[in-house]
């Protein structure tokens, strides 16, 4: 196999969760770039069928409707899956929230609404895909973490996403050990700063902290993340899990 071989995933299948928008979108073209066939697991079912309508003809690329927090969706979402497309050997746990407030003034509603969906939703997929490749000799799990599991951010405060993605890259870790002998592969990835609709990275009160602090004084677009998920997802990585890429521009350097 040579090098650039290694990144190819021709005959594979590829979830990615909430890849209707942002970071998911450019994942999804990505992955079916590198090969694959991909289904997007969102709960816009428009927004989804807008992608698929921007699409290339023929890219191997279908919707499927369903809430991460709630895992009988979760559950039904796999079985159609792997019905239509005949099995799923890559997840990409991308679907994520964010709240920005003080911790003395997160509701409870704030709580449920970031942690729901960024921990229980992806300890939901990995449950439910994981059974899958267990029972059919393995596959890969990317989870999208972040530097903000890794650091606190400012000027803004949001205690709920920190927590959140922290328990992610911890998640990662725990299921990659105990998968491993199973032929499953658990990695995350923890990007810096992008220019998405969940960060509003072009407002000049967070420029100071989020562009000026940055080595590279600039923010990440979607499209420059996408090409490590390859990685991650691929036989480049075939020694790696348990690992948590940091994508940052050097932030975290400081």
């Amino acid at each position: 196999m040579s090098v650039l071989d290694a990144f190819a995933l021709t005959g594979r299948v590829a979830v990615v969760t909430g890849g209707n928008r942002g970071l998911g979108r450019a994942f999804v073209d990505a992955l079916a770039q590198a090969g694959a066939s991909v289904a997007i697991v969102a709960r816009d079912t428009a927004k989804t069928a807008e992608v698929l309508a921007e699409l290339p003809d023929g890219t191997a690329v279908r919707g499927f409707a369903a809430d991460v927090r709630q895992r009988a969706e979760v559950d039904r979402a796999v079985e159609e899956i792997v019905s239509e497309m005949g099995g799923v050997d890559i997840l990409v746990n991308n679907a994520g929230t964010c709240v920005h407030a003080p911790a003395l003034d997160v509701t409870e509603a704030d709580w449920h609404a970031v942690v729901d969906t960024n921990v229980t939703g992806v300890w939901n997929c990995c449950q439910a895909f994981g059974r899958h490749m267990a029972s059919n000799g393995g596959g890969t799990i990317v989870n999208v973490g972040s530097i903000s599991g890794l650091i606190v951010n400012r000027p803004q405060w949001q205690p709920a996403y920190n927590a959140s993605k922290a328990a992610v890259h911890q998640l990662t870790k725990s299921l990659a050990a105990e998968w491993a002998p199973l032929g499953i592969r658990v990695n995350a990835l923890a990007p810096g700063y992008i220019k998405t609709e969940m960060a509003p990275v072009d407002r000049p009160e967070f420029r100071q902290h989020w562009i000026e602090d940055v080595p590279m004084k600039r923010y990440a677009t979607p499209e420059e993340i996408a090409p490590s998920l390859i990685y991650l997802a691929s036989d480049a990585s075939a020694f790696m899990t348990g690992s948590v890429l940091v994508i940052d521009g050097g932030y975290t350097a400081f």
